[in-house]
């Protein structure tokens, strides 16, 4: 199959940007999480440097060293108060309060540096260099060695991952452990993952029936991708009022291929999101989108537009919301996993979260359960790799 030339939104690019220049990371590490040449998003990063520089004004140089002073006591303060919240509670199962202490700190200097862990928890150095020194079992080694892996497992899912998604990551690193000793661990360290809702029918504009068959009848997998698709309309509280996201989701994979936002619902944004996932030259002709019996999918309009890419259409039944349920159990994972940890000021900054989750997250690390546990752009990719070598 030939790979068309990956195409990036306006969004996209921006909050690609954002990252590098505001989180404090590199072009090659935020690169690699969103799945593009480091020297495509250097350039994105140079030419809004340019035109940042242009908008600049010249800032005094005690300005300047005052403004350096307070980001370095924030950036303090946020290590800190990151470093107790997590840890406010001694670890479940100890007998001595301060040898749990000395595991904490221990356990987390990959993260924090010693001395400024030692003041947060009040600890002396005699004791915790006392404590060091003392040679540990084998068994406390690969426990802690485990516990440190978990914590980062948990941390890089941004906290969303529970016991057996850890366990599972752990595997594929070749590490080999009981999946009830990973409960233990995370229970001990206090991770706790976001969790997510079960699904609740919501409300749909309904439009006319217009002889939309049910092409998919509740079986959202398909042999191939880009042959079966679904898509829904979900929207974001910002304090500007809602912002609407339209996705299309390939079947196979459980990718999100398209995606569109704006502060309306109308036929656009779906056709936005279509278009997207068209870009990806995936979609095969005849290939099936399934949607629910809202007023823009059931439009004389947006049947036109997908005849002309050779799309057809399928809608679940009226009223009956399980028919589309693959659709809405995505938006009830970003929502819950990612979205509702935020308030949104504005509808910019809830787009960025939104490009965030699935470009950086969804759809390159997530391991999915109706997947094996793997990320969905690892099954699509293997699936375009057998297809190519056959």
């Amino acid at each position: 199959m030939t790979r068309r030339r990956r195409q990036f939104s306006p969004e996209f690019k921006e909050e690609a940007v954002r990252m590098v220049l505001e989180g404090e990371r590199t072009v090659a590490s935020v690169a690699r999480e969103f799945g593009i040449n480091a020297s495509t998003l250097g350039s994105w990063v140079h030419r809004h440097r340019i035109v940042q520089d242009e908008a600049k004004q010249p800032i005094s140089g005690p300005e300047r060293a005052r403004i350096r002073e307070l980001e370095r006591e924030n950036a303090e303060l946020r290590e800190k108060l990151a470093f107790l919240k997590k840890h406010s509670r001694p670890l479940r199962g100890r007998s001595s309060m301060m040898l749990a202490t000395y595991e904490l700190i221990d356990a987390e200097k990959a993260y924090h540096p010693i001395v400024k862990m030692r003041a947060w928890m009040g600890v002396s150095r005699s004791g915790y260099d006392d404590w060091r020194e003392r040679p540990a079992s084998a068994t406390a080694q690969r426990r802690a060695m485990l516990a440190g892996l978990v914590a980062e497992i948990f941390t890089d899912s941004h906290e969303t991952y529970g016991y057996r998604r850890v366990h599972t990551a752990l595997l594929r690193r070749g590490e080999h452990c009981s999946a009830e000793l990973v409960r233990t661990v995370m229970r001990e360290q206090g991770l706790t993952p976001a969790q997510v809702r079960a699904f609740r029918p919501v409300t749909t504009v309904q439009g006319d029936f217009r002889g939309i068959p049910d092409l998919v009848g509740r079986d959202f997998t398909a042999e191939r991708p880009g042959t079966k698709l679904v898509g829904d309309i979900t929207y974001v509280r910002t304090w500007e009022g809602f912002l609407y996201l339209a996705t299309v989701i390939d079947c196979h994979s459980k990718a999100v291929l398209g995606w569109a936002m704006a502060d309306h619902y109308r036929t656009g944004l779906v056709k936005d999101a279509i278009r997207m996932a068209a870009g990806t030259g995936l979609l095969q002709p005849g290939a099936v989108f399934h949607t629910d019996r809202g007023s823009n999918d059931t439009s004389d309009d947006f049947g036109r537009f997908l005849t002309n890419l050779q799309i057809r259409r399928s809608a679940g039944r009226t009223g009956i919301c399980y028919d589309n349920t693959m659709a809405e159990s995505f938006f009830s994972a970003i929502k819950n996993e990612w979205l509702h940890r935020f308030v949104f000021t504005t509808r910019a900054k809830a787009k960025r979260q939104v490009i965030r989750y699935i470009e950086g997250f969804y759809n390159r690390r997530r391991l999915h359960s109706a997947l094996g546990y793997r990320p969905p752009l690892e099954v699509l990719n293997e699936s375009l790799s057998s297809q190519t070598a056959a």
